[in-house]
């Protein structure tokens, strides 16, 4: 595990967006071979989604042969609704680069048959060969997409339900109304994420240092389903100083110490 702790959420994302350009022009994807990236929604890879838009703005990479699958979507709510994933990527990210519009795929939380809609994103992804890079956030407890505390580590692509935490938590995107809140939705499983490649963890502030603590120090749960990224070859946590608050200070000190002479992924571009 590489541990990135840097002084502000800004400097995570744009971190995090230069270390996406480089691995995808270090892969020099053609159509027969893409590369294929799983993102998250959420408010945390905004900043990282702006860095990306300025990043192709200059030329600096092209998405046309990026395959992107999304992590999850809520499950009964219209694909146009201002906070579907659909919208949220689509508004934040792919109208403003050259990704195909064949090459997104995001699920469909109204499905006739959302178990079965479920098993072909799955066969789909491992059409593709897998991910190659999975990009995801952390929730307050610990989960990751919608793998909420007690997700299944094995847990493939299905529908899963909001704890209440999780609810109030989605709210604020709903006019503070748990009622407009949908209550479930449809999610890589936590096996899916694994089957990653590479995973990177965004985190940022005060309110992810407990799951931080457990993502890198506690004991591997799936009542903290991050905490499974410990048992991953390949993982980035990219987080600021605020979300490392609950970590011992020996373990941030042991990070930043093996960090210390890492390019940061901007100057190779």
């Amino acid at each position: 595990m590489r541990l990135i702790v840097l002084d502000s959420y800004s400097m995570l994302s744009h971190w995090a967006a230069a270390y996406i350009v480089k691995r995808i022009n270090e892969f020099k994807p053609t159509a027969e071979r893409p590369f294929v990236i799983g993102l998250p929604s959420g408010n945390t890879p905004l900043g990282t989604y702006r860095h990306l838009i300025q990043y192709y703005e200059k030329g600096k990479v092209s998405f046309k042969n990026v395959v992107v699958f999304v992590t999850d979507e809520y499950f009964v709510l219209p694909e146009s609704h201002p906070e579907s994933h659909h919208s949220l990527l689509n508004d934040h990210l792919f109208r403003f680069i050259d990704i195909p519009k064949e090459n997104i795929n995001i699920l469909n939380g109204n499905a006739s048959d959302p178990e079965r809609e479920c098993a072909e994103y799955e066969c789909k992804i491992k059409d593709y060969g897998g991910i190659d890079i999975f990009i995801g956030g952390v929730g307050t407890d610990g989960h990751f997409a919608a793998n909420e505390p007690g997700s299944s580590l094995t847990s493939r692509t299905r529908v899963k339900c909001f704890t209440s935490d999780s609810i109030i938590e989605n709210s604020k995107f709903f006019g503070n109304d748990i009622n407009k809140v949908p209550k479930c939705a449809l999610t890589m499983g936590v096996s899916t994420i694994m089957d990653s490649r590479e995973i990177i963890i965004l985190a940022n502030g005060r309110q992810k240092a407990r799951a931080l603590h457990h993502a890198i120090e506690g004991p591997i749960s799936q009542l903290w389903p991050i905490s499974v990224i410990q048992l991953h070859k390949r993982v980035i946590v990219v987080c600021d100083d605020i979300a490392v608050s609950d970590l011992k200070v020996g373990t941030v000190k042991y990070f930043k110490d093996i960090e210390k002479n890492n390019p940061n992924p901007d100057i190779l571009l």
